[in-house]
């Protein structure tokens, strides 16, 4: 069995390492963008010809599913690979976990990049499934781009400011950004108040992890022998995982139980 996940840059790690847990016995496929990123300031049809790229190079290693760990390719080019893939390749999007936030009744807080915040993608699904919560939406400057990087002064910095900008009785939080889930500790750190109930988060590696694997038919094995590989595409070329991707426990779950080629 083999997976692929695409994202720009390193965000696709925490989705990889949900896969890796369900199933050790599955080889991976990473691949991003370097050469390209960041997505977020493209045009819709410059997103989608970067994310049909980073797709295809995954897909020519043959994979049986693929997932798109990245929000912004989501909203913008997930028809168009599912076009161009689809139904050889079963492809599966990320989506912010608004619904099950807003299942608890709020106040929620959705953490997002400042393209994301306030974009009718983000509104409508506010508007489907949070409908009469309190719903803050809270954009993160430069914190995909630290996180990228693996720069503790930036990401401190950055959530220092989105936690400030994030009301008091926030009862959860969306983390909007694939790359804020290798993060996710620091930001509740952050926004944790004295004397309130136990923040809680919602990102979507695991669900995606888990939708992939419904996809192909196969069920989760956690016990299976830790034997998968993972391939590294850096913009189409093999190359070792990214020594950023080590700073986070994701990328070393990666490297400790996979062999790299």
């Amino acid at each position: 069995m083999k997976i692929a996940l695409m994202d720009a840059g390193m965000g696709l790690l925490a989705a990889a390492a949900a896969v890796r847990r369900l199933r050790p016995d599955a080889d991976l496929v990473l691949s991003s963008d370097p050469d390209g990123m960041p997505w977020g300031p493209r045009t819709p049809d410059d997103i989608t010809a970067h994310a049909l790229a980073t797709a295809e190079a995954a897909a020519a290693h043959r994979p049986d599913a693929l997932i798109v760990a990245c929000n912004t390719a989501s909203v913008h080019a997930l028809p168009a690979l599912r076009a161009r893939l689809e139904p050889d390749l079963p492809v599966i999007g990320t989506v912010p976990a608004i619904k099950p936030a807003a299942s608890g009744g709020g106040p929620v807080a959705i953490w997002a990049t400042p393209a994301t915040t306030g974009s009718p993608y983000q509104r409508g699904l506010i508007e489907e499934f949070a409908h009469g919560v309190a719903v803050t939406e809270v954009p993160c400057p430069g914190l995909s781009d630290a996180v990228e990087n693996a720069d503790e002064a930036a990401i401190a910095h950055a959530v220092v400011a989105a936690a400030e900008r994030t009301p008091d009785d926030v009862r959860a939080i969306v983390l909007g950004c694939t790359h804020y889930e290798l993060v996710a500790e620091r930001i509740r750190a952050a926004v944790q108040r004295p004397r309130m109930p136990p923040l809680v988060l919602h990102g979507s590696a695991g669900a995606v992890a888990a939708q992939s694997l419904r996809r192909i038919g196969e069920p989760p094995a956690p016990g299976a022998p830790p034997e998968g590989t993972v391939t590294v595409l850096l913009s189409g070329r093999a190359a070792p995982l990214p020594a950023p991707a080590l700073a986070y426990a994701e990328g070393r779950l990666l490297q400790a139980v996979s062999p790299t080629r």
